[in-house]
């Protein structure tokens, strides 16, 4: 009996701990690991079992293992959302697992910090040449030129460049928008975007330091949020695209330029990138569940590696439902 197997699951304290640690965001199973102070095999293992019985499910991207909580809509047990519930209010009356997903969420958030830090200093050490860097990858001209394409004829409204960085997109775009906002979590790359858009009008731009995890604005401040070769540096895409609608007005729009999926490890390493690009179909979902109707995108491959701009409008209605 199926129901037999998923009790059978949740029979094990490692697996029940990996349940609560994906029910609200995807991890790398090495996170996992590294928050549990097991060894990856064993977690993997784990995992595995979750994963046969329809709790959990993983994505590949490289080398590394992405895991989360199956999706209460697909086309599995429909046990699967009753049973994480039942975790949910196990942890509020059991003071013994609370304690534990307590702690396992510290952990977490201790890597995760770590983690902002090695990344943050990447940025700072990189502030001057970051364009330069851009150039490796792919062709700035083509882009700019495709992205301004995508735009072209709408109302850009008050728009939110998140992850400035030297304030390339601010200056391209200001000229059509009757606001921006320049926002970047590193000082040194404000400093950049500060010198290079001196020349515009003070109340045209607004330079904020700020992290895309918690933007501090007020909801439904915006008509267009871009992402300009930002969104591999979230360690939760999901998170980040979240709180950009929360920031989007209704029928406004989002525009994200990224890289397609590809297999480039040694960007983690050298260039701090937490994820290595994005499916079509996996940029489809999330942009879906933070309430945006997603567009066709575009490619644009010209470069070692294969750019996309995704467009999508958020909902009139924010119930998550088409308008």
């Amino acid at each position: 009996m199926q129901i037999v197997s998923l009790f059978s699951a949740l029979s094990d304290p490692t697996r029940l701990r990996i349940l609560r640690l994906i029910a609200s965001m995807e991890l790398a199973v090495g996170e996992v690991a590294l928050v549990l102070g097991q060894s990856q095999p064993r977690v993997s293992r784990q995992v595995g079992i979750l994963c046969d019985v329809g709790l959990a499910e993983r994505r590949r991207e490289g080398s590394w293992t992405f895991l989360r909580a199956c999706q209460p809509a697909g086309d599995n047990s429909p046990f699967s959302a009753i049973l994480m519930k039942l975790l949910a209010e196990a942890e509020e009356h059991d003071a013994e697992l609370a304690a534990l997903c307590a702690q396992d969420r510290r952990r977490l958030a201790e890597i995760r910090a770590a983690r902002d830090a090695d990344a943050q200093a990447y940025f700072a050490q990189h502030s001057q040449d970051w364009d330069e860097l851009r150039r490796m990858h792919s062709s700035d001209e083509r882009i700019e030129a495709e992205l301004t394409r995508a735009l072209d004829g709408l109302a850009l409204g008050e728009l939110l460049d998140i992850g400035t960085g030297t304030g390339r997109m601010a200056e391209i775009f200001s000229a059509g928008a009757e606001r921006i906002v320049a926002l970047d979590k590193s000082p040194a790359m404000l400093r950049v975007a500060r010198a290079k858009l001196q020349h515009l009008p003070t109340q045209c731009v607004d330079l904020v330091q700020g992290d895309f995890t918690s933007l501090p604005f007020p909801d439904a401040s915006f008509d267009t949020v871009l992402f300009h070769q930002v969104l591999h540096f979230a360690q939760s895409p999901a998170a980040v695209l979240a709180e950009a609608a929360r920031v989007t007005r209704a029928a406004g729009r989002i525009a994200i330029v990224d890289f397609a999926a590809h297999h480039r490890e040694e960007l983690r390493e050298r260039h701090a990138h937490a994820r290595l690009g994005f499916e079509d179909d996996q940029m489809a979902s999330l942009l879906a569940d933070a309430g945006f109707k997603p567009a066709v995108p575009k490619a644009l491959e010209d470069g070692e590696l294969t750019v996309k701009i995704w467009l999508a409008e958020r909902y009139k209605e924010t119930t998550g439902t088409p308008s």
